[in-house]
């Protein structure tokens, strides 16, 4: 049986579209376990439903116990934090709110662009506990999906899952020993694709300025230390071991040039820039059209 001939079960998962295919037809209580896992995520991590976890630290400061994958979560937000200046921050969120982009949905800038607080000045993150001096707004959204797709993996493989896909709106997580073939969205055009990868017992993640974009010029990944959208890079693709590191690096690739991020981490890499050219690690594992 092909890939192409697996089962799939669609659903809606903090706020996209999910897909999980498997050979074999998922049973009703793994369904149930998996949409469990995803509503436990949204209600400690989501900025858009106000009784998050996020959004009470939004509303007054102090200490917050958050789940387990907090602490890994965090230690990779600190590592991306010093090697990109503060640029890479989860305290993006009042940034992000500030420019539109909040639980209103607003899609209207509040009023300049707004740097992000500086973390060791209002942040304390150890293991699971997170401590805010005054109230801020987390976001997550660099590596919160692929974080997901982890663990719905995890929740796959404990029910004795061999092999399966999941796709998280395109951030994919192909498990099992046969490839799959992806094709690279065109930044400028969604209906071309540059290129193609074949994936197998790894993740492949992707961000992009023209994924949640609003208003004049505006998209979701700001430079913490000014507020304001990053505009030398259009497009990026990482792929890892994991989905919360291929998530994180393809969002890291818009401010670090590659070759130093693999200084660090281990994984492949794609950077279209708005000028139209293209870097990439001499062991990614696509090919770009001509």
């Amino acid at each position: 049986m092909s890939v192409t001939d697996w089962e799939g079960f669609p659903f809606q998962g903090i706020g996209t579209d999910w897909e999980i295919s498997t050979p074999l037809l998922l049973t009703a209580p793994l369904r149930a376990r998996l949409l469990d896992r995803v509503e436990r995520f949204d209600a400690a991590w989501s900025r858009f439903r106000a009784d998050s976890l996020i959004a009470g630290m939004a509303r007054k400061p102090g200490r917050y116990r958050f789940p387990d994958e907090a602490a890994a979560l965090g230690r990779l937000y600190s590592t991306l934090y010093g090697l990109t200046g503060g640029a890479m921050t989860p305290l993006i969120g009042g940034s992000l709110e500030q420019l539109g982009y909040g639980p209103g949905y607003a899609l209207q800038p509040a009023g300049p662009p707004l740097p992000a607080p500086a973390w060791e000045s209002v942040l304390s993150w150890s293991g699971a506990d997170v401590a805010a001096r005054e109230p801020v707004v987390l976001d997550i959204g660099a590596a919160g999906k692929g974080l997901l797709v982890d663990l719905l993996a995890a929740e796959l493989e404990a029910a004795g899952a061999g092999s399966f896909i999941i796709d998280a709106s395109g951030d994919l997580l192909a498990h099992g020993p046969e490839p799959i073939s992806v094709a690279l969205e065109h930044p400028y055009n969604p209906e071309q694709a540059i290129g193609v990868v074949e994936l197998a017992g790894r993740a492949l993640c992707a961000s992009a300025a023209n994924r949640r974009s609003w208003g004049d010029g505006l998209h979701h990944v700001l430079d913490g230390t000014t507020g304001w959208p990053v505009r030398t890079a259009v497009a990026t693709w990482a792929v890892a071991d994991t989905a919360m590191l291929a998530d994180t690096l393809a969002t890291a690739l818009f401010f670090v040039p590659g070759t130093a991020l693999q200084e660090e981490f281990d994984f492949s890499w794609l950077t279209v820039f708005s000028d139209g050219s293209a870097a990439y690690s001499a062991a990614f594992e696509g090919t770009l059209f001509s």
